[in-house]
């Protein structure tokens, strides 16, 4: 049976899988890839590297295919950004990783010398930071991609220079009202427009990986946490999902009515472009959770509470109600909607009788209040009610949070059927290019998730926002950064 070939590239591996007629993910072959971080802040990986993982995991997933593929889907991490010499198809120095922080006091400059919003986890001060390292005469013939636009480069050899809007959007270097690339913010940094990509859609027949087995057409490009969206049947206004890994990222469709403000907003939620097909927009918006999944990482790897992320779970289960104990899960610092990177996680309420259960049923369900603060922005900047949460990501899997979840925000919460729906979302994509599905609303009537948990009790949310006052403003250098 002929399907998609996706690729999916993370922040720590990469997979290729096939996604068949009936929306199953099979064949799937990962490679850890880990980012390096050569210092505190610093965060990069071999562009060529990543490349090489990427032909061998698509190279064996076709294999075990044993059939011809009817498109390739690109999914990927967002705004890591890769410069490489046109020619020789090289990259000039390392790729910079969406988490890299070495341009903090670049983006500071910005703002304050140009009336540029730009953050450090975006791309455009980072491609201004490797020119400026490599080709400070701006003299070389380089190229600039994000990773989607570096691996059909690579699929293609070196024939697709492309980018879809949803990659476009957070590099900072792009123009929401007319959806192209800003003169102005490439002027500012002095970054060459010969370098950027052209922007197609998210959908649609877009060149040929040619590199692959059969030569199949590349049909789909979208970043990852908008291939969650689709990947969930989120494409109608008011749909959203939030995916729960490392950190946590809600995405919800607003439909085609463009932004009326291309910055965050007051309650810390940032217009999207959630996906293109025959070149019409449609739009959402995202909320953040700086720290979700990395705060069960914690429990086992630096505390000992547990043995892994499974057994959150099972210790939770071991009592009822936290007694009180609240945790604020601000490692990193807090997201949406305040935006402080200077607070920092806070583990209140404990007594003489609080056990190693309410310390980690108190993680578990502090993730869970955060999920619901972003769910409460989104809600406020769009004025659309949320009927129904769609959850996909690591944490999805376990019962005791999915619970806590439904319980903070009070609504319905469906459970992917795949952890990581972004492959799927892909697949949807590419599969429209290639006819495998008709339009989105065949996509999303296809959703059948493997759980759907109602809300069976309620937090006390006014307590929980006092908590989270208390873990603000720890370090006033940070907290006075905003971005």
């Amino acid at each position: 049976m002929s399907g998609v070939l996706v690729i999916d590239v993370g922040t720590s591996g990469l997979r290729a899988a096939i996604v068949t007629p009936d929306a199953a993910v099979e064949h799937v072959t990962y490679i850890r890839f880990p980012a390096q971080s050569p210092s505190p802040g610093l965060v990069e990986f071999d562009a060529q590297v990543m490349a090489r993982h990427v032909l061998d995991a698509a190279n064996a997933t076709i294999a075990e295919h044993r059939d011809s593929v009817a498109a390739v889907g690109i999914t990927n991490q967002r705004a890591s950004t890769v410069v490489w010499d046109r020619t020789t198809g090289e990259p000039i120095g390392p790729a910079l990783g969406w988490q890299d922080l070495r341009t903090v006091v670049e983006c500071i400059v910005a703002r304050s010398e140009h009336d540029l919003a730009l953050a450090p986890n975006q791309s455009a001060t980072k491609i201004a930071w490797l020119l400026n390292m490599y080709d400070p005469e701006r003299s070389r013939d380089l190229a600039f991609g994000t990773v989607d636009t570096w691996i059909a480069w690579v699929l293609s050899e070196g024939v697709l220079h492309i980018t879809d809007h949803t990659n476009a959007a957070i590099t900072g270097l792009y123009d929401l009202a007319t959806r192209s690339w800003s003169e102005r913010a490439c002027k500012a940094l002095g970054i060459p427009m010969t370098m950027l990509p052209t922007i197609v859609d998210s959908s649609g027949s877009l060149g040929t990986a040619s590199v692959l087995p059969g030569a199949p057409m590349i049909g789909g490009m979208i970043g990852d946490q908008q291939g969650s969206l689709v990947g969930q049947g989120c494409v109608r206004p008011g749909h959203a999902k939030v995916t729960f890994g490392t950190g946590a990222m809600l995405d919800m469709c607003t439909g085609s009515k463009p932004p009326r403000d291309h910055r965050r907003s007051g309650n810390g939620t940032f217009p999207i472009v959630a996906w293109t097909r025959n070149d019409e927009p449609h739009w959402g918006v995202e909320a953040i959770m700086l720290s979700a999944g990395s705060n069960v990482e914690w429990l086992y790897e630096d505390m000992g509470l547990i043995d892994n992320a499974a057994h959150s779970h099972d210790v939770a289960s071991q009592c009822d109600s936290t007694d009180g104990v609240t945790f604020v899960p601000a490692l990193l610092g807090l997201g949406t909607p305040r935006w402080d990177y200077g607070a920092r996680g806070a583990l209140l309420g404990i007594t003489r009788g609080t056990s190693r259960p309410h310390i980690v049923r108190a993680v578990l369900e502090g993730i869970a209040q955060r999920g619901a603060d972003l769910v409460d922005a989104a809600e406020a900047d769009t004025r659309l009610a949320i009927p129904v949460l769609r959850i996909d990501g690591g944490m999805s899997v376990n019962p005791t949070f999915v619970q806590a979840f439904a319980n903070a925000c009070g609504k319905t919460v469906e459970v992917s059927p795949v952890t990581e729906a972004t492959t799927l979302g892909a697949g949807y994509l590419a599969g429209l290019a290639a006819g495998i599905w008709r339009d989105l609303d065949e996509v999303a009537d296809s959703w059948a998730p493997s759980s759907t948990v109602e809300p069976n009790s309620s937090f006390d949310r006014d307590r929980w926002r006092t908590a989270v006052d208390r873990s603000a403003g720890w370090i006033p250098d940070l907290s006075a950064l905003d971005f």
